[in-house]
């Protein structure tokens, strides 16, 4: 496991701490991009940049431009729903009845929980790839959706940078004397994750009355 660790450290390391957050950057803008998120790992791909970092600076950087590259698709979602959300949405309806559903429960979330339901989408699966579009559509205004979505996305880029730089940390603060130190890395990270699942499954619990038909 030490090996298996140590490669996939070393390949990552070998990156340009640069390349690295621009990269990030360009990931989480694919992610929050109209329907995107559904394909884009934009959390995997953070995690794994976190782990090369070595310096504060650029635990900082990262946590940047994965904010900046959360409002940017988010905003672009926000741009293509105001001009075409009602378009998106009777294609979904003919072509993608599942995403359609999807659609009518983020939907009456939306209506329903107002503000609060951008910020707790950023947890939700599914659901924060859909609310920039339905917000767009919306007469919701712009600034109050990035007044809700930014601290939402704060929130997370921190959690993810933090978790894979404690993570790349731990095991390079080891690997010299401890044998099995990929495996206190590997356990740190899924730990993260499965406290991540944990809460997301929480928070869809609670916010699922919203979603649900009066019917």
């Amino acid at each position: 496991m030490d090996d298996i660790v140590g490669d996939i450290l070393d390949t990552v390391s070998s990156i340009d701490p640069l390349l690295r957050t621009v990269l990030a950057f360009v990931a989480m803008l694919l992610e929050t991009s109209v329907l995107l998120g559904l394909v884009i790992p934009g959390d995997t791909i953070v995690i794994v940049a976190a782990l090369a970092v070595e310096q504060w600076p650029w635990w900082l950087g990262l946590i940047a431009a994965t904010v900046l590259g959360a409002l940017a698709g988010e905003s672009i979602g926000f741009a293509i729903g105001h001009w075409l959300g009602p378009k998106i949405d009777r294609w979904l309806a003919r072509r993608w009845p599942k995403a359609s559903l999807r659609w009518r429960r983020t939907e009456r979330y939306l209506a329903r929980r107002g503000g609060p339901a951008i910020f707790l989408s950023r947890f939700l699966p599914v659901a924060h790839s859909l609310v920039p579009l339905i917000v767009g559509a919306s007469d919701m205004p712009y600034r109050r959706f990035i007044a809700w979505t930014l601290p939402a996305c704060l929130l997370w880029a921190t959690a993810y940078a933090s978790a894979g730089w404690a993570a790349g940390g731990t095991y390079r603060e080891l690997a010299d004397r401890l044998h099995g130190a990929g495996y206190i890395m590997v356990g740190v990270v899924v730990a993260f994750l499965l406290l991540v699942l944990v809460a997301k499954k929480v928070v869809a619990r609670f916010e699922a009355r919203h979603m649900d038909d009066d019917d």
